[in-house]
């Protein structure tokens, strides 16, 4: 064998993992801040954010089924983070507790009910909410107002175009965005007193009308299509009151009296609770891009007929979430792209068509339009979901998709900093244990090898530094955070690491004994010690991989550190320890019993040598 190459494959390795410590993605702050791996909860602390369970209908809190179902879908969605080590708990009979390590996370979007609806998109509006400017007084200096065009629709200007068509065929087309004629009115006042919000839908209703009043609501329900307040003064001054309703009252009116009112905004459509246009059956308003309101058909594609998603990118090398259309689906998604591309009934007005006079589809989730492409054709197959995404939101997307919605609606309650459970004490107990044990082993080495005890050592230094930047680059990567429970399994992984040596070391004496010269009995030695030495470490890795898949919790981050540690110990004894062991075969200090760590060994092979050259040596 070739020594030499191993070990350069082996520096060669290092090389290339400590570049990726210091300079890959991620990687920020001093030489020390690149260093540190991602420590859990139980270490550093993190963030927890609180959702609760609401009914936008009845307010009764939710069965303790669906609610452990919405706990699994939410563990699920945290976990594709990567290994985490995320805590997701229930709290009383309507609360879902997320600790996660970090702080300041942002865990807002975990909680959304991920309902997937495709729409036509049928009608386009200004969702600016602005009110035309008065006159300017004689003395006073004119100020910008904006002026609507004269067909009472915003002007518009197309987007880059979005691509919906998979291999079947069909190319997206741009959402017009209407372009705000002047600043968009500001959000309704936080410290604004609010009466409780009663539980009916209808009574809440009531409880908007009595708000706005009588005269604006009966403009309201006049209204047949978005009105011009630059031409009307007087309607202006009348549906003033709907600028000042919250995002829940807003979401309790009849979508075409969100839709027809100018004054209420995107501001205020933005901000309603989750769920508000959950119901498919029924015509909706969404806002896209901040300013344009959408008037949305009812919904004839829904997530459930999406039996996989999946982020990949598309022909210009931009992300995209992938989707896969069950059987049904597929033949409702066919249809629907059909009625927009003949634009069936008319029923897409020309505010709503694309840039080449097609309708488009919406792809609602939740609240909001992810995006709207025009369909240029009947799409017959698999399709694609576009927004500008990057790799990690096409990813969270996907994954939001493939675990399927939520069953209860929840909104975020709280978000806090945590401290850490167990802090820099226990980390430094985890450490110094794992210290001591090493040390251990390393002295039992050097007094039972001796000169085969500095293999042993520089073994286990250069497993722990593979090990290092693994952990320091998993962090980064796939978001893997070291734990107490890890720390544990990395010591663990001391053990097994140790047995290989013992197997080699011992299997080197049997061949000597036998009457093998050294460097004979190093390679006869390797090649009877391997099998054993990889089946080992395969029931070791395989153990780590089944607990791995069954745990939760800080005993997944065990198994996934047992496991990795295991794995590069192989990765140590193929390129490093053997050749190592071949290059010191060759020596004068392997051959002597004080240095070698070999000494009964090879005085008594010496003895049986001088008696086969000396046949009248007899017994004594």
């Amino acid at each position: 064998m070739r020594p030499g190459r191993q070990l350069a494959v082996l520096a060669g390795m290092l090389v290339v993992l400590y570049l990726l410590v210091f300079f890959s993605g991620g990687a920020s702050g001093g030489w020390k801040d690149r260093l540190e791996p991602r420590l859990g909860l139980d270490l550093v602390g993190g963030t927890r954010l609180t959702l609760e369970a609401t009914n936008t209908i009845d307010g009764r809190a939710p069965t303790a089924a669906n609610l452990e179902r919405a706990r699994q879908i939410i563990e699920s969605r945290v976990n594709a983070y990567g290994v985490a080590e995320a805590e997701v708990v229930t709290e009383g009979d309507r609360n879902i507790v997320i600790s996660l390590p970090g702080e300041n996370r942002d865990l807002s979007e975990v909680g959304s009910a991920a309902e997937l609806r495709f729409r036509k998109v049928l009608k386009v509006a200004d969702g600016s909410g602005a009110l035309p400017s008065p006159a300017p007084s004689p003395t006073a200096e004119p100020t910008a107002s904006g002026t609507p065009s004269p067909d009472g629709t915003p002007s518009a200007t197309p987007d880059a175009k979005a691509s919906s068509s998979p291999s079947a065929g069909g190319q997206g087309g741009g959402a017009p965005t209407p372009t705000p004629s002047a600043t968009p009115s500001a959000a309704p006042s936080p410290t604004a007193s609010e009466e409780p919000v009663p539980q009916s839908i209808e009574e809440q209703r009531q409880a908007v009308e009595k708000k706005v009043g009588a005269e604006a609501w009966a403009a309201a329900e006049g209204l047949q299509a978005p009105a011009d307040l630059s031409a009307d003064p007087a309607l202006a001054e009348k549906l003033k009151p709907f600028a000042e309703l919250t995002g829940r009252e807003v979401a309790v009116l009849p979508a075409q009296m969100q839709f027809n009112v100018p004054t209420i905004s995107c501001v205020q459509l933005d901000d309603r609770p989750p769920a508000s246009i959950s119901n498919p059956e029924v015509q909706v308003v969404s806002c896209e891009g901040g300013y344009a309101k959408n008037l949305l058909d009812v919904a004839k594609v829904l997530g459930t007929d999406v039996s996989s998603a999946s982020a990949v990118r598309d022909q210009t090398s931009q992300w995209v979430v992938s989707l896969n259309f069950t059987s049904s689906g597929q033949e409702k998604w066919t249809a629907l792209t059909r009625e927009a591309f003949n634009n069936e009934g008319q029923a897409c007005d020309a505010s709503a068509l694309g840039d080449e006079g097609k309708c488009r589809v919406a792809v609602v989730l939740d609240n909001a339009i992810v995006s709207s492409p025009q369909i240029q054709g009947v799409l017959t197959g698999n399709s694609q979901i576009t927004g500008n995404f990057s790799n990690a939101e096409a990813a969270e997307l996907a994954g939001f998709l493939s675990y399927g919605a939520l069953p209860v609606t929840f909104e975020a309650q709280e978000s806090q900093n945590v401290t850490a459970t167990l802090g820099e004490s226990h980390l430094r107990a985890g450490l110094l244990a794992a210290g001591i044990g090493m040390l251990l082993v390393i002295i039992y080495s050097f007094f039972y090898y001796r000169l085969l005890g500095s293999v042993i050592f520089a073994s286990l230094v250069l497993s722990a530094m593979l090990l290092f930047g693994a952990l320091v680059v998993l962090g980064r990567q796939i978001g893997f955070t070291l734990t107490l429970a890890g720390i544990a399994g990395i010591i663990v992984s001391l053990g097994v690491a140790a047995d290989s040596f013992v197997i080699y070391f011992e299997r080197l004496k049997d061949e000597i004994r036998e009457g093998r010269s050294p460097r004979s009995a190093v390679n006869r030695a390797w090649v009877r010690a391997r099998r054993t030495i990889i089946s080992a470490n395969l029931i070791t890795i395989l153990s780590a991989l089944t607990l791995y898949i069954v745990s939760v919790g800080t005993v997944k981050g065990f198994a996934f550190a047992l496991g990795l540690a295991t794995v590069l110990d192989l990765v140590v004894v193929f390129l490093f320890r053997h050749p190592m062991m071949a290059m010191l075969a060759r020596s004068r200090a392997f051959l002597s019993p004080r240095v070698s760590g070999l000494g009964r060994v090879l005085p008594a092979r010496s003895s049986e040598q001088a008696q086969s050259r000396n046949p009248r040596v007899k017994e004594a």
